[in-house]
């Protein structure tokens, strides 16, 4: 319904100013968010538009999970095949879902695909994410994901970090103890299934608008190669550490020794010393007169 509804706004507007329209004539826009589509508040964002060279005008529309229509419009008097429309500081107003059409003198061209922009950081509470049984496991094992807060969030949110980001959903439950927490089930899981995990928690009302991020947590699966090397560095850290203690132990004996050594000497020359007062002791007696 909400995509008809902007296909038709930019319909009438192409109406109002007698420029006819060929639906399907022109080719659909594409939709871009720098630095991406998840980001932290307060940051700058930039949502590109990308028509053909002979557009002179481009429409940008931010749609709410919570509304039928836009909530505003944003228009760029740019001509070429593309226009930058600039968030210089995005905050939970800019949380939702974006779509674009551009204008020639042949009339309107249709919307292009919906950009999801996701904005974080917000809530008092940040999750906890943790690995059960732990974080490091076997190829062909299964692990679970447990993310929780004291924050009755409707839903959490699981990210896997890197070139493509995975996610995972669920519902928040209500513990015994009164905390809120999503179980995430992976595997059987595969080296590739190594990574960086956080997870969020949100409301279903505004799913655009996300809490702050747990902390991060590493996924390690042996025969990966973040694994190896993983197990290399322990390897060579505990290596060094026992170099290290049997140094220590070598010092502490030698000067053990050294310490013995000296109170014997000690104990030496004492007794040499009693003896040859011993000695000469009787003999002082003879010459007395």
């Amino acid at each position: 319904m909400a995509f008809t509804f902007m296909f038709l706004l930019c319909l009438g507007l192409s109406t109002r100013s007698r420029i006819p329209v060929l639906t399907g004539a022109l080719p659909k826009p594409t939709i871009k968010a720098e630095p991406g589509t998840l980001v932290y508040k307060g940051m700058q964002v930039f949502i590109s538009c990308k028509g053909i060279s002979d557009a002179w005008k481009y429409l940008l529309y931010i749609q709410k999970f919570e509304y039928t229509q836009p909530l505003h419009t944003q228009t760029s008097t740019n001509h070429g095949e593309k226009a930058v429309f600039h968030i210089s500081s995005v905050g939970k107003h800019d949380g939702g879902q974006y779509s674009c059409c551009y204008e020639t003198t042949a009339g309107w061209s249709v919307h292009s695909d919906k950009l999801e922009l996701v904005v974080t950081g917000f809530f008092d509470n940040k999750p906890i994410l943790s690995a059960l049984p732990r974080p490091m496991v076997t190829s062909g094992e299964s692990v679970t994901l447990k993310c929780f807060s004291q924050k009755e969030y409707d839903k959490f949110i699981v990210i896997k970090e890197g070139k493509q980001k995975h996610s995972m959903i669920m519902k928040s439950q209500k513990t015994y103890v009164g905390q809120f927490q999503a179980l995430f089930s992976v595997g059987p899981v595969t080296p590739n299934s190594s990574g960086t995990f956080k997870c969020y928690g949100y409301y279903k009302a505004s799913p655009q608008i996300w809490s702050e991020p747990s902390d991060h947590l590493d996924i390690y699966v042996s025969g990966s190669p973040g694994t190896i090397g993983l197990f290399q560095n322990m390897s060579k850290a505990k290596t060094a550490s026992e170099t290290k203690d049997h140094t220590v132990e070598n010092l502490i004996r030698m000067g053990m020794a050294g310490l013995v050594i000296i109170i014997l000497g000690i104990l030496l020359f004492e007794a040499c010393h009693n003896h040859t007062q011993d000695y000469h002791a009787p003999g002082e007696l003879k010459i007395q007169k």
